[in-house]
């Protein structure tokens, strides 16, 4: 049986097993889905269920509903897609679905370590934890406080005194917090207070719509001899890193601009762009 999960900022607020042919989504009560948000229609959407396939239509809504991003008139619902209805989000879970399409993304994009280059590999780490590095060295500087102490002239203090007195005063600088990491993730004994996990959903092509989260220390994604990137996950945070193309200075692409050589932290909502795949990060 299918399902609609109703969530508001990453929070899930109720599901709906969707047992009836139709489901009207909107703002008014007598709505099989009530969303009691301004942003939202009286009737904004209906979700029609016919056999083993459900179908999304916008009823002439005001803000429009959207699919994955993309603002639609009609839609066949797949499983895994993310309606957008003003500031809510409907995550469209379909138990009957092949679980072998998840895996044949997977077995499509998800690259296992082993059939990587150790030195390349090797060197995407690297980049990483010289990424992560120098931003928590830049946290440390960002908390030193610098205090000027102004002393009155007496004429009786020697000029080395005088000296001394005007040094700026710095609080002790904290070493970055240390943290473990494992082929199978982040060792959650040594970091009490480990990253949240995040995940990938497919935002274009033959996939749109499937999820993979990021549980381990390293995921490499792309096509071989195409493009391929790697995702770390630290203790500050994920990053991706370009490992390998097809052809030299072909980067990975987050928010539309090339990543560069240098490792680069991904924020919530990126848009990363791979091998032709378009990719949104999203932290829990």
């Amino acid at each position: 049986m299918a399902r609609l999960i109703l969530s508001l900022d990453s929070q899930v607020l109720a599901e709906y097993n969707m047992s009836k042919e139709r489901y009207t989504i909107g703002r008014l009560p007598d709505n099989d889905v009530r969303i009691d948000n301004p942003a939202v229609s009286g009737h904004h959407s209906l979700i029609i269920n016919i056999l083993n396939d459900s179908f999304l239509e916008d009823l002439n809504s005001t803000n429009g509903t959207y699919v994955n991003g993309k603002l639609i008139k009609k839609h066949a619902l797949q499983h895994g897609d993310v309606i957008t209805i003003g500031h809510h989000q409907l995550r469209f879970a379909d138990q009957q679905t092949n679980e072998t399409e998840q895996d044949e993304f997977e077995k499509t994009m998800v690259i296992p370590a082993g059939q990587q280059n150790p030195a390349q590999l090797a060197k995407a780490e690297e980049a990483a934890e010289a990424a992560a590095s120098a931003e928590s060295d830049a946290a440390v500087d960002d908390d030193r406080v610098d205090v000027k102490v102004e002393m009155p002239d007496t004429g009786t203090d020697s000029q080395a005194e005088r000296v001394a007195a005007s040094e700026p005063v710095r609080e002790p600088v904290r070493e970055p917090a240390s943290h473990t990491a494992t082929s199978a993730g982040i060792d959650p004994s040594s970091a009490p207070n480990a990253l949240p996990l995040a995940k990938l959903q497919v935002l274009s092509g033959a996939f749109a719509g499937r999820e993979l989260e990021l549980t381990k220390a390293l995921t490499t994604l792309g096509r071989p001899g195409v493009q391929v990137a790697a995702i770390t996950r630290r203790a500050e945070g994920y990053y991706v890193v370009h490992v390998e193309s097809g052809e030299e200075g072909d980067y990975p692409l987050v928010n539309g601009q090339p990543i560069g050589a240098q490792a680069r932290k991904l924020a919530d909502n990126d848009v990363l762009q791979l091998a032709g795949v378009k990719m949104g990060f999203f932290a829990s």
